[in-house]
């Protein structure tokens, strides 16, 4: 079983840049590596539309079977998840005042050997689609600190480029 590592953060923190860093940087060490793209993202991508309240709930149970299906694979050692259902859960709570998917979502990142949790120190740009605004990307992170200290879940704040 492959070794799960999650950046967690709001829309504009880095993760995406990240994730492929690390696995870059790994694989060029010799440990092989993966990342789990954002379902949420590719999901609204093809859709063209950010999802209803009520598939908030099949958006995380899909990010967190994507990242435990490439956990299983016997050739990766480490799997870079660039989000997990907790930050579905955060949008949950923020976009639709459903705080119903929290405690899955909590249970769910106990799992995982390394949380990273992305800083706010880099700037909000906009993607032109889907990014909303920087009042969300820091009230997504106050959430997940909220959640991943009510979860008594150890996490690393993650800083710069």
């Amino acid at each position: 079983m492959a070794r799960v590592v999650t950046l967690l953060g709001g829309e504009s923190t880095g993760k995406t840049s990240l994730a492929h860093a690390l696995c870059e940087r790994l694989n060029d060490q010799g440990v092989t590596a993966c990342v789990v793209p954002e379902h949420l993202r590719l999901w609204c991508e093809t859709r063209g539309r950010a999802p209803r309240a009520d598939e908030q709930a099949e958006l995380a149970q899909a990010q967190a079977r994507l990242i435990d299906e490439a956990a299983t694979r016997q050739d990766v050692q480490v799997v870079l998840a660039d989000t997990t259902p907790l930050v579905i859960a955060a949008y949950s709570e923020l976009y639709f005042d459903d705080m119903g998917l929290l405690p899955t979502a909590r249970d769910w990142q106990r799992r995982v050997d390394l949380t990273l949790l992305m800083g706010l120190d880099l700037p909000w740009v906009s993607d032109g689609f889907f990014r909303e605004s920087e009042a969300i990307r820091d009230a997504t992170d106050a959430v997940l600190r909220r959640e991943l200290q009510l979860a008594g879940i150890a996490f690393q704040t993650i800083y710069g480029r």
